[in-house]
């Protein structure tokens, strides 16, 4: 043990001073040889002491390495060619995201339009909750002038009526009283002409005094005078002035209309205070809503609206006609009056709409019609037309009018997109990322 120490050193020793020599020469020198070989000669006891199970374990344990570190290095290669694989799988289906190859006789047989982005000038407005109602100018209460009992009905709910047309009869005493009074201050004038006839005519002979004849023609004047207040009578309630209508009280329609409702039944009592109609012209009607102090000065007499009924599907166009100038109690909100035409009679009292008022105009910078904008995965999106097809983009989008939409971000003017078809874009580009998920 000591033996080999000593001879450790040695080496050290011989080698630091021949550093130099060996590296010139490539000699090794005699000393060093010779420590050298009694090293070797010391090793190779100590290596026949150990025997040959040490060497056949560490030619075994190097060989096993080599093999597992060379299976090692075949997988590994193995395992990066498949992800590499699985990168540019992914990259390609990336970059296929949202196009769609159509050639052009594609596109003209699926019915697609395609337009072009441009400026346009566009309406900033405001959107109220309102409600139809009647005309309150053209809508009228019908009450019986007289007090009597119902013969007959001779309208139903709902039914257009005309004007002067006979909606219910009422047999009336007090009309059957006024239309005798007529009839007999009708016969008292008559007498009171002759008489004043006769009485001239002896005044003229010189039969009689002229103060006779003055008298007759006062009893004719007030008999004229009597008549003309037993008409304004019959007048003043509506009745016919024929007395042989006897005690029969026509109820008749004051405008044309539509009964909308009706509280007569045959052999009922009524009396003045009794409505037995009530009729509104329906060709014109209201959209009233309410505003509140905030956007007052928003909605002014003259203003356009659109009123639009979403369970119709339907639009008019018309104009503040009435603000009001007190606020609700419960409300708070001042009532707005809007007068629409009603021909067709489809605007129908009690119905809720939407009114936008229009508040100013701005130019946007890109526009496009309602079309072109299609909701894909919950944004609002277009499909650009390109050399291979149509290519999906984001937009965002801003104000609507007219059947056009703001586009606020993602596309330019010019560019052109697919407008009406685009729907079917859409549903192939469906198609196609269920495909690629499966």
């Amino acid at each position: 043990m000591n033996k080999t120490r000593g001879i450790t050193i040695a080496v050290a020793v011989v080698a630091i001073i021949g550093l130099g020599s060996v590296a010139v020469g490539g000699k090794m020198p005699p000393v060093v040889a010779e420590v050298k070989a009694a090293g070797d000669g010391h090793d190779k006891e100590s290596g026949d002491a150990h025997g040959e199970d040490g060497h056949g374990k560490e030619e075994h344990g190097t060989a096993g390495e080599k093999e597992t570190g060379h299976g090692k290095e075949e997988h590994g290669d193995e395992g990066h060619g498949k992800e590499g694989h699985t990168e540019a799988a992914s990259e390609g289906a990336h970059e296929e995201e949202g196009h769609l190859e159509l050639t052009a006789e594609q596109i003209t047989a699926a019915g697609i339009e395609v337009v072009v982005a441009a400026p346009r000038q566009m309406s900033t407005s405001v959107t109220f909750p309102g409600e139809i109602r009647f005309d309150e100018d053209r809508t009228s209460h019908v009450v019986p002038r007289v007090s009597g009992v119902v013969e007959s009905v001779r309208v139903d709910l709902g039914q257009a009526v005309k004007k002067g047309q006979v909606l219910a009869v009422i047999a009336s005493q007090q009309i059957s009283d006024q239309r005798s009074e007529l009839s007999a201050i009708q016969r008292r004038l008559e007498l009171a002409r002759l008489t004043m006839q006769r009485e001239k005519e002896l005044w003229q002979s010189k039969i009689s005094a002229e103060q006779d004849y003055l008298l007759a023609r006062q009893a004719y004047q007030e008999a004229e005078i009597n008549l003309a207040n037993a008409r304004q009578k019959l007048g003043a309630i509506g009745a016919n002035l024929n007395a042989s209508a006897g005690n029969r009280y026509e109820l008749v329609a004051p405008f044309d209309s539509v009964v909308v409702e009706k509280h007569l039944s045959i052999g009922e009592m009524v009396n003045e205070a009794s409505t037995a109609f009530t009729l509104s012209d329906l060709t014109r009607v209201w959209a009233t809503f309410g505003v509140t102090p905030k956007d007052l000065n928003k909605v002014v007499v003259g203003k356009p609206v659109t009123v639009s009924a979403p369970d119709l599907d339907a639009k008019v166009e018309g104009r503040v006609s009435y603000v009001g100038s007190l606020l609700g109690e419960q409300t708070r909100a001042a009532v707005v009056r809007v007068i629409l035409p009603n021909p067709e009679g489809a605007w129908r009292p009690g119905l809720f709409v939407s009114i936008d008022v229009t508040a100013d105009k701005a130019q946007a910078a890109v526009s496009l019609p309602e079309s072109a904008i299609q909701t894909v995965e919950d944004k609002p999106s277009v499909f650009v037309r390109n050399p291979e097809g149509f290519q999906l983009q984001p937009v965002t989008i801003g104000r609507r009018d007219g059947g056009y939409i703001e586009v606020v971000q993602g596309l330019a003017a010019g560019t052109q997109v697919a407008s009406t078809g685009s729907f079917i874009l859409k549903s192939e580009l469906g198609k196609g990322s269920a495909e690629h998920a499966h």
